[in-house]
């Protein structure tokens, strides 16, 4: 499985970025896949999560109502649309690939992308 994010840069406070992943080299149905993002000396942590199969998304509390993860038919790309940026949103986003339907953002994920920079200016 491979992932590729793409869509990072920098925007400033309240504006708004899409990110995607692209997925290839598999032939699962029932799979998810989720964001993350990381800042020096921080965990990892999940940002939202959509099952493929399900159509199901999950949010982090922290960005719920600001960002949106979609898809299309084609399962591929993976959106991860942030609007309302702040400052504390800057971090490396990874995208993240589960090998079943649902997608906890504490364990289950099986393969990582490299991520992409997003910064936020004030």
């Amino acid at each position: 499985v491979q992932l590729v994010e793409s869509g990072g840069g920098l925007v400033q406070a309240g504006g708004s970025l899409r990110l995607s992943c692209a997925a290839s080299g598999f032939t699962f149905e029932d799979y998810a896949i989720g964001w993350f993002r990381q800042t020096p000396g921080q965990e990892r942590e999940g940002v939202a999560c959509l099952s493929l199969s399900e159509n199901t998304p999950l949010y982090a509390k922290s960005v719920q109502g600001r960002f949106t993860i979609s898809s299309n038919s084609a399962r591929t790309p993976v959106y991860l649309q942030m609007n309302n940026l702040k400052p504390e949103a800057t971090a490396v986003y990874y995208c993240a690939f589960y090998n079943h339907r649902w997608c906890p953002f504490e364990y289950g994920m099986d393969f990582w992308g490299k991520g992409t920079l997003v910064t936020v200016s004030d």
